[in-house]
């Protein structure tokens, strides 16, 4: 899969997954793809919920691998790594 090929397939997976964190008045960003890791940010109401680290890891980090399987994890621009 080429670099471009695979920034496309985390697109997907956030697109797959922006719904429902907009729902909860939230929203996530791609930073960065280097290797195998991808680097996000979560915006809005997502920043202060206290269950955004079991969303990063249940919701975005599992949606991300299903689209992009050589991705090994998912962080928050902030360093917090799963």
């Amino acid at each position: 899969m080429t670099k471009k090929e695979l920034q496309i397939n985390v697109e997907t997976a956030l697109q797959e997954i922006r719904p429902f964190l907009e729902a909860d008045g939230g929203n996530i960003s791609l930073v960065e793809i280097t290797k195998d890791t991808v680097s996000v940010q979560l915006e809005g109401a997502c920043l202060g919920c206290s269950v955004n680290q079991m969303t990063l890891k249940n919701g975005v980090e599992a949606t991300i691998k299903k689209h992009a399987p050589q991705i090994k994890r998912v962080i928050e621009v902030n360093g917090i790594s799963f």
